[in-house]
């Protein structure tokens, strides 16, 4: 018996593009390895995400489209503008037998535009909507005032704190935790009217 492994294009059909107003989340391509590469390799994107190494170079770019969205594992999304220019990436892991937790880096020359707050919008919506999650988790390095901001506006509720491995570092870091359950979220959905899926 022959097995067929996904083809890229096939794992690709089967995530979701999703909506915003000005951006479009859709599965990362292995073309994409060369912009995803420049955006992420800077330190104070690596320092604030778990697992982004610094520096960060193509091979590793490559690598992460590869492992995204296989059977089983994370959904994966590059953030784009509407125009099609990659902006970062974001995702839901499921760890064992817990929440999905959303991740989520933007590049820095993109920073401060509300970019991050209208993708993990969206992400959130496709988690309670299409996935059927009855809550979700992220995580901030407590030096990272802006993410926490971000998860704030989302209707995150902090639940504590603790310590996260910080690849690019190569030690752990304090961070914060938050939660977000589907009631919260249902009562805060006004922020959805722009967010569809395609």
């Amino acid at each position: 018996m022959i097995l067929e492994i996904p083809t890229e294009s096939f794992r690709e059909e089967s995530i979701p593009v999703l909506e915003t107003e000005r951006l479009l989340l859709r599965a990362p391509r292995l073309g994409d390895a060369k912009i995803v590469a420049t955006l992420a390799n800077d330190r104070r994107i690596a320092e604030n995400t778990a697992r982004i190494p610094h520096p960060y170079r193509r091979a590793d770019a490559e690598d992460f489209i590869a492992a995204a969205n296989q059977a089983g594992g994370e959904t994966v999304f590059v953030v784009t503008l509407r125009d099609g220019g990659i902006i970062g990436a974001c995702g839901l892991m499921a760890p064992e037998n817990q929440n999905p937790e959303i991740g989520y880096w933007l590049g820095v020359k993109h920073w401060g535009k509300g970019y991050a707050t209208e993708a993990v919008r969206a992400l959130i919506d496709h988690a309670f909507t299409d996935l059927d999650c009855e809550a979700v988790q992220a995580a901030a390095r407590v030096t990272n005032p802006a993410s926490r901001r971000v998860l704030e506006k989302c209707g995150f509720q902090w639940t504590g704190a603790g310590l996260k491995r910080i690849r690019a570092l190569n030690s752990s870091a304090p961070i914060d935790r938050f939660r977000l359950d589907r009631r919260l979220w249902a009562s805060l959905k006004s922020w959805g009217a722009g967010t569809r899926v395609a």
